[in-house]
């Protein structure tokens, strides 16, 4: 007898959800039957992809986000509790990156990089998880996920992108703390740290010389798709995976074992 992943009745918040990997964690986790809010700074976007989801028959709420903002993060919370209900899984994807050397970063790049990549993924899990603490008075049955999106970046310091590596390796750490503390609360705390992907952010990029280069040095001498990241997302969300709290899985084709 198969076997498939059932989120019915499960609500998802998804951060930076208007394009790339966001974009397919909000499709993926629909179309297993979770409500989910698109949350990012760009709104048009977002009622794109509700508008698609909303076609294939899945539910989908729209609310304003900007993760380097903590008064944006609070109501952006306590919409999407008011739109959907309350929140049984956060996926926490918003990031940004530049490509320099670390002798060039000035303290304008820095926070640009922290405050998105760090700073707003941690407040972001904070306010969701004070929600699902209150909720889950004193169980420990691990009933809410929160999926933090990594890097292998933060596992693998990478040429010319040091501060978004190091911005990454804080959310792999994070990660870790936030599972020792708050598994007592019923709340599994996991990593993906993907590898690399092909968005539309990069989509030229593999083509060009550096692109194909890059390639070259790659385990398969390929890149992913998003929907390669499919399976685990799916578990991390899932009631079947609570056993699972604090790991930081690689999902990067080996690139990380070279």
């Amino acid at each position: 007898m198969g076997r498939s992943i059932n989120l019915e009745g499960k609500v998802a918040l998804i951060t930076g959800a208007s394009s790339g990997l966001g974009k397919r964690f909000a499709q993926v986790l629909s179309q297993a039957g979770a409500k989910v809010v698109l949350a990012s700074r760009r709104v048009e976007r977002l009622k794109e992809l509700r508008a698609e989801i909303e076609a294939s028959g899945g539910a989908a709420h729209v609310v304003s986000l900007d993760v380097t903002d903590y008064q944006s993060i609070k109501s952006a919370v306590a919409h999407a509790e008011t739109e959907a209900g309350t929140i049984d899984i956060l996926v926490n994807n918003s990031g940004v990156s530049t490509t320099q050397r670390l002798t060039d970063v000035t303290p304008a790049d820095f926070e640009y990089v922290f405050d998105t990549n760090t700073r707003g993924a941690f407040f972001v899990a904070q306010e969701v998880a004070k929600r699902m603490m209150m909720r889950a008075g004193g169980s420990q049955k691990p009933a809410y996920r929160i999926i933090n999106i990594a890097s292998v970046a933060g596992l693998r310091v990478l040429p010319q992108i040091g501060l978004y590596s190091m911005s990454k390796a804080a959310v792999v750490h994070m990660t870790k703390a936030m599972a020792l503390e708050w598994g007592r609360h019923g709340i599994n705390v996991n990593a993906i740290c993907p590898g690399y992907i092909d968005t539309e952010i990069n989509h030229h990029h593999w083509s060009t010389e550096q692109g194909q280069k890059l390639l070259s040095m790659l385990p398969r001498r390929r890149v992913g798709q998003p929907e390669d990241l499919d399976g685990l997302l799916l578990l991390l969300a899932a009631d079947e995976s609570q056993f699972v709290n604090g790991a930081v899985i690689a999902a990067d084709d080996g690139f990380g074992l070279a």
